[in-house]
């Protein structure tokens, strides 16, 4: 039998094998645990941690990821008090929710987490799966809920508000729900004195038909955004926007979102390559490509739902999913390339796949390409029917700017 044909990214362009140098260390457990850790010069060390279950059953499933989450813990000698955010990718949220919230993913040991719950199918064919975010300081973390959607953590004169699973209660329809989720995030900053504008860096919405209620998501939050002062003028937010369940039968619409109180506009910088996408606001949708946030020591780059497109807003490769997802990650090279990052700098990945049928044809690739990069693969319909996967992910990468805010 043939192999399979696996295209090669554009040679010397974006993506290398070079190996990962200096003070990032990456370890890949076993073939379901990936772990990654960034360690800054002041001290403060992040680590994202990715999961995929094993067992028979859900609750075998689900006691898997606790023991291993665990187990991961304990060798990159972490406390309990340095979880700061997890997202449980699931196959069935109405049947599997309560079992999670009773579980230590979202209970924890008392220090408050921020827990997204989201039912977006983990593959191959897990019930659930986990990504996992710490951070390792000198001193302990400050974490406080303000609410059951709201934790802030706060260190070094900054406050990072973490907003998981926003729901529109009794709104009918997806321009109402959309109103409703970003109305509940600004009132959050509203009352830690930010602005929508200002300091929220990164949202996921989550869409129950992505199909049926996508486009009116798309201009309601048009709307609340100019009202908002986000403009094509100034800036918008970087997104995901995906089909994903985080409520129940009549929750059309969720938004999580990460915001920065304190955040001051010389850290922010936003992420284009012209040669290769086009603003997203060709095409009248309102967020950012990626957003690069700058500490003195290291900066975050937030890289939003990106797809097999063109630079004038086109659908490249349609059909080929193995070749949209090599355009999809050629593209996340070059948005890090703006930001003076790389991809050896990803700390992890989530692959979206509007089909499962397709993970074959990109498994091959993930394994070659990414063989220990924290990574999640899970089923969730994109935007436009002629994009079969979307990919996003978070790099951090080393930044020498002793005049600015400290992580």
């Amino acid at each position: 039998m043939e192999r399979p044909y696996v295209p090669r990214p554009p040679a010397g362009r974006y993506f290398t094998n070079d190996r990962v140098l200096d003070k990032l260390v990456t370890v890949n457990d076993n073939g379901g645990i990936r772990r990654k850790t960034f360690s800054g010069t002041n001290g403060e060390a992040e680590h994202f941690i990715s999961i995929i279950a094993s067992g028979e059953s859900f609750e075998d499933q689900l006691r898997d990821i606790e023991e291993s989450y665990a187990g991961a813990i304990k060798k990159l000698g972490l406390a309990p008090g340095t979880a700061v955010f997890r997202r449980v990718f699931l196959s069935d949220l109405p049947g599997q929710a309560e079992l999670v919230r009773q579980s230590g993913l979202a209970a924890g040991s008392g220090s408050p987490v921020a827990v997204s719950l989201v039912q977006q199918p983990p593959l191959p064919g897990a019930k659930i799966a986990l990504l996992a975010y710490h951070v390792q300081g000198r001193a302990p973390l400050e974490k406080r809920r303000l609410s059951r959607n709201h934790m802030l953590v706060k260190k070094n004169g900054l406050g990072h508000l973490w907003s998981t699973g926003l729901l529109a209660g009794g709104a009918s329809s997806p321009e109402d729900q959309t109103r409703g989720v970003f109305n509940g995030l600004t009132h959050a900053l509203e009352g830690q004195g930010g602005t929508l504008r200002d300091n929220c860096v990164r949202t996921w919405v989550y869409l129950k038909d992505v199909g049926a209620d996508y486009q009116g998501m798309v201009s309601s939050r048009a709307e609340l955004f100019t009202g908002q002062g986000l403009t094509g003028e100034t800036h918008y937010i970087s997104s995901t926007g995906i089909e994903g369940s985080c409520g129940g039968e009549a929750d059309l619409v969720a938004l999580d979102a990460y915001s920065i109180l304190g955040l001051e506009p010389r850290q922010v910088s936003y992420l284009n390559d012209f040669g290769l996408l086009c603003p997203a606001k060709d095409y009248k949708v309102t967020f950012e490509r990626g957003t690069r946030v700058a500490y003195a020591d290291r900066a975050h780059l937030f890289i939003s739902g990106t797809a097999s497109i063109d630079s004038k807003g086109g659908i490249l490769h349609p059909g080929d999913v193995l070749r949209q997802l090599v355009r999809a990650l050629e593209n996340i090279g070059a948005l890090l390339k703006s930001g003076r990052a790389k991809p050896a700098d990803l700390m992890y990945l989530i692959v979206y796949l509007r089909n499962s049928a397709d993970l074959p044809r990109v498994d091959g690739y993930l394994k070659k390409n990414f063989p220990e990069l924290p990574l999640a693969a899970v089923e969730g319909a994109v935007c436009r029917p002629g994009w079969l996967v979307e990919v996003e992910g978070v790099a951090v990468t080393k930044n020498d700017e002793p005049a600015l805010p400290s992580f």
